[in-house]
Parts: structure tokens; C-alpha cells; sequence
């Protein structure tokens, strides 16, 4: 790799990622994948991987193997809210019994320390959940509190202050680094255990917006402005910078995190050099599992590189719980939280961490392999008329369709699966509306991670309620669509302009995902 030129290749488009690496990071290879065992496609693969993930021209009938979204891990859709907390449909017998350990753990209801349940304290002090599944309701996406409800448990806010690290980011050119606030660290805890504050709390108010669509037809956004409230710890710093962020879904993680670095880079175009206003860039984030920079993959602007990673940081981060990645028993506590900081803490015995290797080891197999339900109603005309206006429009730049993952030697369920998880994995600048003024690792305050829309048309079903959006402010996929600007400006434009059959048909599409 040089810092003038990674070129990479896809199809017949040609692009150079530049100015990400300064000059004493020109050997970094972005292009590593310490967390998985790979064994190298063929020549004759690559072509046939060509050939299959090739964009639709015939919007007639469904395209071939479309309705396994996940490969052969792919599982039939149940008719009520477990239909996102099934495992891989190729998990082996022997395995589905790790799987169901680590939903034990997933679910779990953490204590504080000291208790007598060992294997479940040190919750806290300061937390926004007891269990991972309290924020990933039914393993699906979280939401914003209802008209009257104070309950935000499955959603947080992200803090930070501008400043720049002292060490690793200084070899990255493009790296925004940002630092915790002083008194409240990098998000803010609305939970404590008995005898501590919470930190604050999150207020929300909506302003609608009334956009008009063709044919006259009326939408409503409501744009939402944060604060916080009751604060326990100090002022914040001046220059706060909050981002809200609900829960997402928890479906396919483990074939996102198996998709091949180079097919996700090959997707890049930071300098928009082909000209379709759409300019992709990776976020290239810091492993502390293998101590090097890697892809960010996961998070809402592809903060974590790993399943594991970003488990242990949930962990940390939202129950206040240690672990071998993240071992301060403390959790998000900062150095003037002297309370928190002093509290008895559930590490320090035989586990050593609160959440050992094991336990850690447990959830993320758990969460690598919650199964994608298949598509529906693939054939119906609506769903082909909607998937073609998807395509016109232009969607599809960045929600690319498919994927083959690599070829693994020890995740036969991940193992060279074809995918469609309508993902490019790329960082994209949606416009001032939807900004948060964040940055994160490469990532600015206009960039997000370009969600998968595998399982969007079951959120409903699953988790009773339509929101969307890194806060949920959508309503409805409509909203959604007409939130996009920036980069996705012209394809919101595309999609106002439509006929109202076609919107429809556009809808009709993503329900069916």
C-alpha cells in the first residue's frame, strides 16, 4: 500500500483510495482480517462470485437463490417477535447448545457487587441497561421513548469533545479523533445502582416538517432536538458534542463480519472519481484485540472492527461490566466520579474479568449467529416493480445488494454463503439533517454506515414499532427514504418525484426484505 494509491477493482469501475495514510503508515495493511481464518478464493470462484453478485437487468422474476438472504443460514420467517432470535440455519446439531448458552448470557440480568450470585455481579455503578437484551429488544432495533414515555433503555447518547490522541491517530492523516467529556466519558449512563446518581437524563422535543410529494400527497418528519437533563456530575464541557443512537438490529452479524475487506473496499470512492455523487470511505478504526488498525465494520458509523470487540465495548460501555478487551471494572466512570471509581467492583476473582474469555467467547458466537429470516413475497409484481424503481433510482449505490463471504475454516456457518444484506458497509455524508457533528475514528459528523435492510420489513412484527434512523425519528420506511440528503439527495429527489404507484412499489420492495 502506498499513501498516493490503494487501487482497487470492481467490475469494471476503478477506484483509488487516497490521503488515508500518512507516510508512516504506508505498510498498514486495511486489507487484513486477523479475526477470521481464511481460506483464499480461486480464480474460478472469483469469477463465478462475478457473475452471481452481478447488478439485476431483468426485473421479470425474482434473481436466483434471492430468497435465501443468508446463504444456507439463511431460516424460515416465524410468525411473531422470535423471528429475528433464531440461529444459523446451517449451525450444527452440537452447536446450537453454545448458541443457546450465550442467549443465556445475552439475556442475563446483571447485579451489582457485592452479591451472592458471583457469576452475575458488577453491574454498574453507573449503566444503561442490565442486559444486553434490554437495548436489542428481541434481538431487533430499539427505539426512541413514546409520546409520555421517559423510557429511553434502548437508546443512548454518545458524548465527546473535539481533541486528537496522543498515540496511533497521530499516523492517520484523516482521523478525527475525539475525546471523552471530563466529567460524564464517552456516553452518558441514565441508569445507577442503589446509592449513586445517574448521570443525566435524555430529553427529546419534535418539530414536524411537512414535505409534498407528487401528486400532491402530504408527509410529516419531525425533527428531533436533544438535551440533557439532571445533571449529577458537573457541567458538561463547552464543547459537547452529543449523538443519539437506538439500538440496531442484531440479525447477519456474523456474514457482515465475514464479507472479504477488499470486496467492501472496492466499493470506496472518496473522491467521487466516477462521478455519481455517490462517495463511499471506509472507516478505518483501532483492533485492541489485535492491536492494529483494521476495517470498521460494525457500530452506526463503523466504529468497531469485530463482533468481539464490539461486544466487550457494549459490555463497558452500557452495563459497566469488564472484560480481558476491556478490563477497568469501573466501566465508563471518569477519574472524577471518585464514588464510581471506589465502588466495589465484581472482578478480581478466579474469572479475573467480570465477563471472562468464555462468557465473552459465548455471546459473540450467540451474536455472530442470529439467523436472517428469508425473504417474502419475492414474486409478487408490486415487489419485482419495487425492486426495479429501487435500482433506477439509484438505492442500490449504496445499498449494495449481495455478497459471497470468505471461504472459513473454522465458521462453517459464515463459509462462503451467498448474501444479500443491501449493505455497502461504507461511510456516507447524509446531509446536515440527519448530521450529529461527531466524529468518529475516520468518520466525520455528517458520515454514517449504511445500514443493511435485511429484516427491515419485519421490525414491526418483531419489536412493534416502525423507527428508524440512527435515533429513530422515521416513522415509517417513507421517512426514512425522505430523511437521506447529501450524497443520497438525488435518489430522495428521485423518489418525491415518483408516482405514487411506484412509491408504493418501492415500499413494497423493502417490507419483503
Amino acid at each position: 500500500m502506498k499513501c498516493e494509491g490503494l487501487t482497487v477493482r470492481h467490475a469494471s469501475k476503478t477506484v483509488t483510495i487516497v490521503a488515508i495514510f500518512t507516510a508512516s503508515l504506508a505498510q498498514a495493511d486495511i486489507f487484513s482480517e486477523p479475526h477470521l481464518q481464511i481460506t483464499p478464493r480461486t480464480a474460478e470462484e472469483a469469477a463465478r462470485i462475478a457473475v452471481v453478485t452481478a447488478p439485476p437487468t431483468d426485473f421479470s422474476a425474482p434473481s436466483q437463490f434471492e430468497e435465501n438472504t443468508a446463504g444456507a443460514a439463511t431460516v424460515r420467517v416465524r410468525p411473531n417477535a422470535d423471528a429475528f432470535s433464531q440461529p444459523s440455519g446451517n449451525i450444527a446439531f452440537e452447536d446450537e447448545l453454545t448458541f443457546k448458552v450465550g442467549n443465556g448470557l445475552f439475556r442475563k440480568l446483571w447485579v451489582s457487587s457485592p452479591a451472592s450470585t458471583l457469576a452475575s455481579d458488577g453491574l454498574g455503578p453507573l449503566f444503561n441497561a442490565r442486559s444486553c437484551q434490554r437495548c436489542h429488544l428481541k434481538d431487533g432495533r430499539g427505539h426512541p421513548p413514546e409520546l409520555g414515555d421517559d423510557n429511553v433503555i434502548s437508546m443512548l447518547m454518545r458524548v465527546s469533545i473535539p481533541g486528537s490522541y496522543q498515540e496511533k491517530t497521530d499516523e492517520l492523516e484523516a482521523y478525527l479523533a475525539t475525546l471523552p467529556d471530563p466529567n460524564y466519558g464517552n456516553q452518558i449512563q441514565d441508569f445507577s445502582i442503589q446509592g449513586h446518581a445517574a448521570e443525566a437524563q435524555i430529553a427529546i422535543t419534535y418539530k414536524e416538517e411537512i414535505i409534498t410529494l407528487s401528486d400532491d400527497e402530504v408527509v410529516s418528519l419531525r425533527r428531533p432536538e436533544y438535551s440533557l437533563t439532571d445533571l449529577n456530575y458537573g457541567p458538561l464541557h463547552p464543547d459537547i458534542m452529543l449523538s443519539p443512537r437506538i439500538a440496531p438490529q442484531m440479525i447477519g452479524l456474523g456474514l457482515l463480519e465475514a464479507i472479504p475487506a477488499a470486496d467492501i473496499l472496492a466499493n470506496a470512492d472518496p473522491d467521487d472519481l466516477d462521478g455519481d455523487g455517490i462517495s463511499g470511505r471506509p472507516n478505518i478504526v483501532w483492533s485492541k484485540e489485535f492491536d492494529q488498525y483494521m476495517l470498521g465494520r460494525f457500530g452506526l458509523k463503523a466504529g468497531t472492527p469485530t463482533i468481539r470487540q464490539q461486544t466487550a465495548d457494549a459490555f463497558a460501555g452500557d452495563i459497566g461490566i469488564s472484560s480481558p478487551i476491556n478490563p477497568g471494572g469501573a466501566g465508563e466512570c471518569m477519574p472524577t466520579q471518585t464514588a464510581c471509581q471506589n465502588a466495589i467492583h465484581g472482578d478480581g476473582d478466579e474469572r479475573v474479568h467480570e465477563v471472562d474469555d468464555e462468557m465473552l467467547d459465548l455471546v459473540t458466537f450467540y451474536s455472530r449467529n442470529l439467523a436472517v429470516p428469508a425473504r417474502r413475497d419475492m414474486d409478487d409484481p408490486q415487489v419485482l416493480r419495487g425492486k426495479e424503481v429501487f435500482h433506477t433510482t439509484g438505492c442500490a449505490a449504496c445499498h449494495t445488494p449481495s455478497y459471497v463471504t470468505h471461504r472459513l475454516e473454522n465458521q462453517p456457518e459464515q463459509s462462503f454463503q451467498l448474501i444479500w444484506p443491501y449493505t455497502d458497509m461504507l461511510l456516507h455524508d447524509m446531509g446536515e439533517g440527519l448530521a450529529d457533528h461527531r466524529p468518529e475514528a475516520m468518520a466525520n459528523g455528517y458520515e454514517w454506515r449504511t445500514p443493511p435492510l435485511w429484516g427491515v420489513g419485519l421490525t414491526e412484527q418483531v419489536n412493534d414499532h416502525t423507527y428508524f434512523l440512527h435515533d429513530g425519528r422515521a416513522r415509517s420506511l417513507r421517512e426514512a427514504i425522505l430523511w437521506h440528503g447529501g450524497e443520497a439527495q438525488a435518489q430522495r429527489d428521485a423518489v418525491i418525484q415518483l408516482s405514487k404507484e411506484d412509491r408504493d412499489a418501492l415500499i413494497r420492495f423493502l417490507e419483503s426484505l
